[in-house]
């Protein structure tokens, strides 16, 4: 078989990458808008689906040579790791984090998720809808650790619930267009 003939048999990872990120997203959210508490089902949502589920996703992207969607799978899966370790501070005589370091941490993926959003200005609108909504939830994320203002943090947590449900959709259409072979859900 073909390199080509290959690549065109994997199924498109996208929904699977969306699915995580969308479900992990609305649950963390839930908890920054103070709908639920910080739980072990956030950090567990955020290690298997946000975390492996889009790191998986990431490299099926690689392996189908999306530069796109295995930089923005790949990394937001590492994202949803790397928070947990923050969150849990595994190693000993490291200093937890704190909200300016927070800021800037969330900063940075502010920053990287606003260059990802203007490389959706090719894709469907559905994909936009979910960068802008998520550059705005790190923007808003990191304003909130920097002032300590806790009404830009609830802000936020329902901006994250709307980043979220968007991902879900986008993941739900792309599954439903590709099963009935037409249009059930507009992107």
């Amino acid at each position: 078989m073909s390199n080509e003939k290959q690549l065109n048999t994997i199924a498109n990872p996208g929904p699977l990458g969306l699915l995580g990120f969308g479900m992990t997203t609305i649950l963390l959210n839930l908890h920054n808008a103070g709908i639920i508490p910080l739980s072990i089902v956030i950090v567990a949502m955020g290690f298997a689906l946000g975390g492996a589920a889009q790191i998986i996703a990431g490299v099926m992207e690689f392996k189908k040579n999306n530069l796109f969607g295995a930089t923005a799978f790949t990394a937001y899966g590492f994202f949803w790791w790397s928070l947990i370790v923050i969150w849990n501070n595994p190693f000993k005589g490291i200093e937890s984090a704190d909200e300016k370091s927070m800021g800037f941490y969330l900063l940075l993926w502010g920053i990287f998720t606003l260059f990802m959003f203007i490389g959706t200005l090719k894709h469907n609108r559905a994909s936009q809808v979910v960068f802008l909504s998520l550059t705005a939830l790190f923007f808003l994320l990191a304003i909130g650790d920097f002032t300590g203002i806790h009404a830009i943090k609830i802000l936020a947590g329902y901006t994250g619930i709307f980043c979220g449900a968007s991902a879900v959709y986008n993941s739900a259409a792309q599954i439903l267009n590709n099963e009935f072979n037409k249009t059930v859900l507009p992107l």
